[in-house]
């Protein structure tokens, strides 16, 4: 399927108010393959991955990065570069005493996050998706907890679908971009306090992954919801109203009655 990525990228930020960039990851087999792109730039110091798109959503960056240029084994698991997923990795040890209390439970949190395989990717590209540089395998995008409500509406619109979500804790990541690149399903997160302390997220944000074309069957459900007078954002309609002219509203049928 051809994605005017641009078109739906404006048409979210608008439907959203989005108050980042909509960016998009793809993953490359070849480190070629990534410096090959237009106007790509490479990180100049030592990054977590959650800078790399901090970068992106916000400065509107389209950064290239392989193994090297992450800080350590917990950024370069989630998105499968530099064979990270050892043994100790694994162990948890790392996060002992920070995170968890025991060892057992950081081994357990480890288990619990969702990565991509290792072996099979030499780099990733973090770029907007407005930028046209790349055909991303995720589109990813900010959002208060209010749009993201409204945004998954608009995803339940047709096709109804119920989604059920992970909270890994620390390394939330793994339930944003690393899940969504491993199953290629929507994955909303609470980012944590690595991608708030280190990728500029706001504490009313949550992040949305998923394919691409998700993104044109959501923006066309919120646009029926619009049609039905149910918009973002959420025009308040009062605690201690009478709440059945409200309802008359959004409802047909529910005109108000007497008593």
């Amino acid at each position: 399927m051809d994605l005017d990525l641009a078109t739906l990228a404006a048409r979210l930020e608008h439907l959203l108010r989005l108050r980042s960039i909509p960016f998009g990851m793809k993953l490359y087999e070849r480190r070629e393959d990534m410096q090959a792109i237009p106007r790509i730039r490479r990180p100049k110091a030592i990054h977590t991955m959650d800078q790399i798109v901090g970068q992106t959503a916000r400065l509107g960056f389209t950064l290239g990065v392989t193994a090297d240029d992450l800080v350590g084994s917990q950024c370069r698991s989630v998105v499968g570069l530099g064979n990270a997923k050892d043994a100790e990795w694994a162990s948890g040890r790392h996060m002992a005493g920070v995170w968890y209390a025991t060892v057992e439970d950081s081994r357990a949190h480890q288990s619990a996050m969702q990565c991509v395989a290792d072996g099979e990717y030499e780099a990733l590209v973090v770029s907007p998706l407005a930028a046209g540089r790349i055909d991303p395998q995720i589109a990813l995008f900010y959002a208060t907890p209010g749009a993201m409500m409204y945004f998954i509406n608009g995803l339940q619109w047709s096709g109804y679908k119920r989604f059920d979500w992970s909270v890994v804790g620390e390394s939330s990541c793994a339930d944003s971009w690393g899940r969504a690149l491993k199953t290629g399903a929507p994955s909303l997160s609470i980012p944590c306090f690595a991608e708030r302390r280190y990728g500029g997220v706001l504490d009313d944000e949550m992040l949305m992954a998923l394919p691409p074309a998700m993104l044109a069957k959501a923006i066309a459900g919120m646009q029926a919801l619009a049609g039905n007078g149910l918009r973002y954002p959420f025009a308040q309609y009062g605690i201690q109203q009478d709440v059945r002219s409200g309802m008359a509203v959004s409802y047909p049928g529910k005109q108000p009655t007497p008593g």
